[in-house]
């Protein structure tokens, strides 16, 4: 089947070409390229790892078996398939072998060991759950040097004909390594346990059906990658439907994309302890209008007793910004092993100590580390060195820059703004409050979700210390007294804030003046109209008023098209009924 190319637009992504139809009928998002440029860089990151994993693993058998170095292992082994792949009858010989090694016993111990490791490495396999128009399929399949077969699922038949269709347009290389189909991505993956090395999730609105299956497709040692793009649930304009979703209440903190994402990850490692397996975050990043979270999933039932300690509820008090944790588990020593034991609690009184109101508590949330520093590391280096191979360079660069330099240890953060807020008074400098808490001997760093976030390891009585010295030298006009920033300036400070320039103030990429938090790139970068809606004026919001007037334009366009060929069609059909008439009239005569 021809394609008229009059009907579609070519969009060019990376090394990508796609042809999307110009009515509504498949997914499509612009803004996705820092998403799927992002992926992209750990996808090579992982298989980079991977490679080093599995060398790292035939050296440690080596060396416990008293077997030759690496080199030879691989060597030997290579040398052993070329011989099976040839067809050589090795019968008699496997035979000699095994009466050898029965003699010796490590020598057996060596081949029972080395049986599993006899197969190289296999290319990682790569699903794509809902693939849509198939482009993110077709750079990873394009791009990704050393990647597998990709497998790109949708259970629309519109996208799974538009995904074809781009596959068949990109050429060979994607044919060969692409293969699209149309079916539920819940059940494929259910069906597949343990076969694909890489789980992408990129739906539109919740990943939460989708979690379950998913984190049992992914093989051990693998990677899920997961988008949540209902930030509203996730940030606490529906705590209950969110509580629904995903197990977790949030809480409206100036923090609420981080909680966002730590919901995300705390929901993801309660599907998978189901199935004795757990997660390890190597990176989580909030961008433009969405949460995306990179985890590696593993299966063990004892290392998936410790979820409890990576897990906390939060009391956010709603007169200050004063925020605690609260553990959900502890382990104790016991002899040689560890007991584990519920959380001990609570840790904050009725009132808060700070300004006497009363707490909010969400939870349960993921307060272990949620990205890995040698993984970061890794991924941004590499982004660096293949600059011209990212589309969004700009953006993903400096989003993996300001992670980089994140505390990885200290979950949520503090808005320098808010606090001021709170107590009416000027805003100290970013410099200057790190500065203080610095000074002080605590950590701090930034954070990548917001440009005022601060992230330290001071506890909540430091923090307000060094706003009340603060406010002493910049004096405030007098609040009710019932007013919380009233109840917290009406106490003495118990530390002397050190406002002087700390030589750690300021992080490196500040220094180097690198851009870490840039501006859309155009307007309306944002989310897009589901696929099959028709685009009307109260989208102008989602796209802008030209987008939408053109479309208007274009839609009235065809509709005139196609009444003009309806009313051609209405005006041949007297013709022939009267050419009709006329022959019946001469064959009757």
């Amino acid at each position: 089947m021809e394609i008229d190319l009059n009907d579609y637009t070519v969009i060019k992504e990376g090394e990508a070409e796609i042809l999307m139809h110009k009515k509504n009928q498949v997914f499509f998002n612009k803004a996705q390229v820092n998403n799927r440029d992002m992926s992209i860089a750990v996808l090579r990151a992982y298989i980079s790892k991977r490679k080093q994993e599995h060398e790292a693993m035939l050296s440690k058998r080596a060396r416990s078996s008293g077997k030759a170095p690496e080199k030879d292992v691989s060597s030997q082994v290579s040398k052993e398939e070329t011989l099976t792949e040839n067809g050589e009858d090795n019968g008699k010989k496997s035979n000699g072998e095994h009466e050898e090694t029965s003699q010796d016993g490590p020598k057996e111990a060596v081949k029972t060991t080395y049986e599993s490791a006899r197969r190289e490495l296999k290319l990682p396999r790569v699903l794509e759950a809902l693939s849509a128009s198939g482009l993110r399929a077709l750079r990873y399949a394009r791009e990704v040097e050393g990647i597998g077969q990709v497998v790109a699922l949708d259970n629309d038949p519109a996208s799974v004909e538009a995904c074809q269709r781009n596959i068949k347009f990109n050429g060979l290389m994607s044919t060969s390594k692409v293969e699209s189909h149309l079916t539920d991505a819940r059940v494929h993956m259910l069906t597949n346990p343990k076969e694909f090395d890489v789980v992408d999730l990129d739906p539109y609105g919740a990943p939460s059906i989708f979690l379950d299956s998913a984190v049992q497709s992914v093989a051990d040692g693998g990677l899920l990658m997961c988008t949540a793009t209902d930030m509203a649930v996730l940030c606490g304009a529906n705590g209950e439907v969110c509580y629904s979703k995903y197990g977790s209440y949030p809480l409206k903190g100036k923090y609420c994309h981080e909680m966002a994402l730590r919901i995300l990850l705390a929901s993801i490692e309660s599907h998978a302890n189901r199935y004795k397996r757990y997660i390890v975050p190597v990176l989580s990043v909030q961008m433009d209008f969405y949460v995306r979270v990179f985890v590696r999933v593993y299966t063990s039932a004892s290392a998936m007793k410790n979820t409890p300690l990576k897990l906390s509820y939060v009391y956010q008090c709603i007169g200050c910004d004063s925020f605690h944790l609260q553990s959900v588990g502890r382990s104790l020593p016991k002899n040689n092993s560890v007991r584990y034991q519920a959380g001990v609690g609570p840790v904050v009184p009725q009132d808060c100590t700070h300004c006497g109101k009363k707490y909010n508590m969400g939870g349960p949330i993921w307060s272990a580390p949620m990205h890995d520093q040698e993984w970061v590391t890794s991924i941004l280096n590499g982004v660096k060195s293949m600059k011209d191979k990212y589309p969004a360079y700009d953006k993903i660069c400096s989003v993996l820059t300001t992670i980089s330099e994140e505390l990885l240890d200290v979950p949520l953060f503090l808005s320098l703004h808010s606090l001021s807020g709170t107590l009416k008074c000027t805003s100290p400098s970013a410099a200057m409050f790190r500065s203080a808490v610095m000074n002080a001997k605590y950590r701090v760093s930034g954070s990548h979700v917001n440009p005022l976030g601060i992230k330290t390891d001071a506890p909540m009585e430091i923090i307000w210390d060094i706003m009340r010295c603060w406010v002493k030298n910049h004096p405030v006009k007098a609040q009710s007294p019932e007013h919380p920033g009233s109840v917290i300036l009406s106490k003495e400070p118990s530390l002397q804030a050190d406002f002087s320039r700390h030589v750690g103030s300021l992080s490196k990429a500040q220094v180097k003046k690198v851009a870490r938090f840039l501006p859309n790139p155009e307007k309306h970068w944002g989310p897009k109209i589901r696929a099959g809606r028709q685009i009307t004026s109260k989208h102008v919001s989602l796209i802008g008023h030209e987008a939408v007037k053109d479309h208007l334009n274009g839609h009235k366009e065809a509709e005139g098209e196609e009444e003009k060929k309806e009313e051609d069609v209405t005006e041949d059909e007297p013709d022939l009924k009267r050419q009709k008439t006329g022959e019946d009239i001469a064959s009757t005569s």
